[in-house]
């Protein structure tokens, strides 16, 4: 079998977890599957929230590539660049190696990472989330800054630890604010100093609602939602200036907290630039096969790929694991078709609906456009999470049932210092060092 055809995938993303999975059963050991990827394992990213609040214990979010990618060979690397004309990807292991690797047929889904501002401060002082590291670092920096509160004498600094602001009002942004406002009132009800104390938290975004990607309708029930417990929703509003002390924002008030949570956005990882093919906002162009243009061995899709929306002309699929997923599993069916297999079809999506977690038994969902908020949205959306994640079902819907009836630990792990995961890592899934 050593002149089998190589198919080598960058990145294990919900688009390249999904194309080899799908490849190897559809290739069935005819050709070799190299999935290069810097972790050993698939980060589900929509229940990562879960992790910060305490809910979900990390692993298990995080599927092993072993054993649920049976018939691929995992390395474990970061693809450092690819030479598109001698058909080589160069990258670095686990221990600082530098990899050669040749391919017949290549697949780049290395994703996104965080999008960074040119605003002064927010590099140093605000907290990304992106990765197992930056929720465990988030879950013990909340719980950290109530315990201080309760032990500081000063009251400016107790309400600036318990002042609390996230960037962003997406998806991620604001399940993290509703998740992470249930975890700090938890830990404070259990400080009676402080009894009085408010926690305050804002969520902020230049745009003029939040979840402005969902049906109006339901960015309402979110807002409505959030509002009811107390959260300051401030659509319009953007960061100007960071700093140690606290945050100014665009409407001229300057917000004395300790917490900065960055969830602005992400953009396509730094490699597609490095490539020198055509992009779009640093999308690499691709047709709708997921084919490059002009390179007809290399295939791109999901974060890292400006697919053409065709069922919106002129437009492009937006960067979420819906499209990514999909996108994943008809690039591997258009790779097996390039050898042979199966026929090569054009990529089109039809709407499924989104859903959003917004703590507690709330939540808002439009499974196939049908609007739902409350205890019946918290179901679809739970209900949703759990026929998506490809392993450990059981498990989640175990620590769900346990978070229900048993009152959540709001202790420090103090895994991950603030140093090792720093907001403008490419790779925020590898800590860098302990720090201080």
């Amino acid at each position: 079998m050593a002149d089998r055809q190589r198919v080598v995938i960058a990145g294990a993303g919900f688009a390249g977890f999904t194309a080899a999975r799908h490849l190897a059963r559809l290739s069935r050991g005819a050709i070799e599957i190299v999935l290069i990827n810097p972790t050993d394992y698939f980060l589900y990213l929509p229940l990562l929230p879960e992790v910060a609040a305490g809910i979900l214990d990390p692993r298990k979010v995080a599927v092993p590539l072993t054993g649920n990618c049976p018939g691929v060979r995992h390395l474990l690397a970061a693809v450092d660049g690819v030479d598109l004309d001698a058909r080589r990807v160069v990258c670095t292991d686990a221990e600082g190696k530098r990899r050669d690797l040749r391919y017949d047929r290549l697949l780049l889904t290395v994703g996104s990472v965080s999008k960074l501002l040119p605003i002064p401060g927010v590099a140093e002082h605000a907290h990304g989330f992106r990765s197992i590291a930056e929720a465990l670092y988030l879950r013990d920096h909340l719980i950290r800054q109530i315990e201080l509160a309760d032990a500081a004498d000063d009251p400016k600094d107790r309400d600036a630890r318990c002042t609390f602001v996230v960037v962003g009002a997406g998806y991620t942004g604001t399940e993290v604010a509703a998740q992470g406002q249930l975890l700090t009132l938890d830990t404070k009800a259990r400080r009676p100093r402080l009894r009085d104390q408010q926690v305050r938290w804002l969520l902020v975004d230049k745009a003029p609602r939040i979840l402005p990607e969902l049906d109006e309708r339901l960015s309402q029930t979110a807002h409505r939602t959030l509002g009811s417990r107390g959260v300051e929703i401030r659509p319009g509003v953007t960061v100007e200036e960071a700093t140690s002390e606290g945050v100014k924002l665009s409407d001229g008030e300057f917000v004395a907290t300790r917490s900065l949570i960055w969830c602005v956005g992400v953009r396509p990882d730094p490699l597609i630039e490095s490539l020198g093919l055509p992009a779009e906002r640093g999308r690499l162009l691709v047709d709708e096969y997921l084919r490059v243009p002009g390179r007809p061995e290399v295939f791109a899709c999901g974060d890292a790929a400006a697919v053409p929306d065709l069922t919106r002309p002129g437009e492009y699929t937006a960067m979420t694991a819906q499209h990514a997923t999909r996108q994943g599993r008809q690039a591997a069916g258009n790779i097996a078709a390039s050898y042979g297999r199966g026929e090569r079809r054009a990529y089109r999506h039809g709407d499924l609906g989104f859903v959003v977690d917004l703590g507690g038994a709330k939540a808002a969902a439009n499974p196939l456009g049908v609007p739902l908020s409350g205890v019946v949205a918290k179901a679809v959306t739970r209900g949703y999470h759990l026929l998506s994640v490809p392993n450990g079902r059981t498990r989640i819907a175990g620590n769900w049932l346990l978070d229900a009836v048993l009152p959540r630990q709001t202790v420090q792990l103090d895994l991950v210092r603030g140093p090792a995961v720093p907001l403008e890592s490419a790779v925020p899934e590898h800590p860098r060092g302990t720090g201080a």
